[in-house]
């Protein structure tokens, strides 16, 4: 494997690594919140409630904290995938024309930050409501 064919395959890795984690935390996610609307329902004890609230605020802070690692993982074949394109017509370098475009809203990373800050907010809302009932 040549240089080029190295830096693309940690980048192709890495990125499909983060989509792999933030699909298995939306699924472990909506186990999470399920079990929490069923507490609910089934009017279990406030104890639980706080418990079921605390695996939830600490589900999304763990996945924030493993897509942090993605990304600067990600950020360092960018700036070699970078150098290489540079070597290519204009048309052809995708990253530079990609930061040139970039909306910092509409990217993968405010959405997938925008999840798991809204998990844990749910999940610190029946942490509340549980202490509230107890």
């Amino acid at each position: 494997m040549d240089d080029r064919g190295f830096v693309w395959a940690h980048f192709k890795l890495n990125a499909e690594q983060r989509l792999r984690g933030f699909n298995f935390f939306v699924v472990l996610a909506i186990f999470a919140d399920g079990g929490v609307l069923a507490a609910l329902e089934r009017g279990f004890s406030p104890g639980l409630l706080i418990l079921l609230g605390a695996f939830t605020v600490l589900l999304a802070l763990v996945f924030w904290l493993v897509d942090a690692r993605s990304r600067q993982l990600l950020q360092l074949t960018i700036k070699a995938l970078r150098e290489i394109e540079a070597e290519f017509p204009a048309s052809y370098q995708l990253f530079a024309n990609d930061a040139k475009g970039q909306h910092p809203i509409i990217s993968y990373t405010f959405a997938i930050r925008a999840l798991l800050l809204a998990q844990m907010g749910f999940g610190l809302g029946v942490v509340i409501y549980g202490l509230y009932h107890w």
